[in-house]
């Protein structure tokens, strides 16, 4: 793991915008597609402000969540209308959105069909995680029903996930699928995130400490606010 700190959440955001263009741009010059796998949330929304308005072949990248909850995307607290309406605008609307949320019982999550889709691209060109101050990162939540399965390198690309007190079920990618991906970056604000993963690279047991499972060759971004 490695940690780079910033003098203000302003910088961050700006570096990382720079940071992920210049990947999806490299990967472009090299290949017909690059891939994007991003976080739902608040803490990467002026990330995807920038980033959308950048000059970049969009039409040949292809965005996914790093997971999802299993509502529709008028509900708001879908990831993928977030995306809709901070990243996928602009000179990104171009880009080739896949989402996760197919309707039907949630008890009955069936993901074959659209974790072939995710399947086929990996590996990913570039993974943004956030994380929690549970250390959860994605929707790998510590006591969630089927982490362990997520963890294992047999997993699927995407695996259903239910976390503890939480009242709709999720989708995630897998451990393996993130920790494939060609570039791998984590974002967090503020102490509380920071003593959290510092406390997961102690313990070391992903089953306890989900982000655990990614911090090998992961770059951890980190400002105080």
């Amino acid at each position: 793991m490695k940690l780079k700190e910033y003098t203000d959440s302003d910088i961050m955001w700006l570096r990382l915008t720079d940071l992920i263009a210049g990947e999806l741009n490299r990967a472009l010059m090299q290949h017909e597609r690059a891939s994007l796998a991003v976080p739902g949330g608040t803490t990467p929304g002026p990330i995807y402000d920038v980033l959308s308005a950048v000059d970049l072949d969009w039409s040949r990248v292809d965005v996914i969540l790093t997971d999802e909850r299993w509502v529709p995307e008028d509900d708001p607290r879908s990831n993928a209308r977030l995306l809709r309406e901070r990243l996928l605008v602009d000179k990104a609307a171009a880009a080739h959105f896949i989402p996760y949320y197919t309707g039907g019982d949630a008890s009955k999550i069936d993901m074959m069909d659209v974790a072939g889709e995710v399947q086929n691209l990996t590996p990913l060109t570039m993974v943004l995680l956030g994380m929690g101050a549970d250390m959860h990162t994605a929707s790998l939540f510590p006591g969630a029903d089927n982490l362990a399965r997520a963890l294992s390198d047999t997993a699927p690309a995407l695996v259903a996930m239910r976390a503890p007190g939480v009242d709709e079920p999720r989708v995630t990618l897998s451990a393996e699928v993130i920790n494939g991906a060609m570039n791998k970056h984590l974002v967090i604000l503020g102490d509380e995130k920071r003593a959290a993963l510092l406390e997961a690279e102690n313990i070391g047991d992903p089953m306890r400490a989900p982000v655990a499972a990614v911090l090998d060759g992961l770059t951890v971004h980190w400002a105080k606010d």
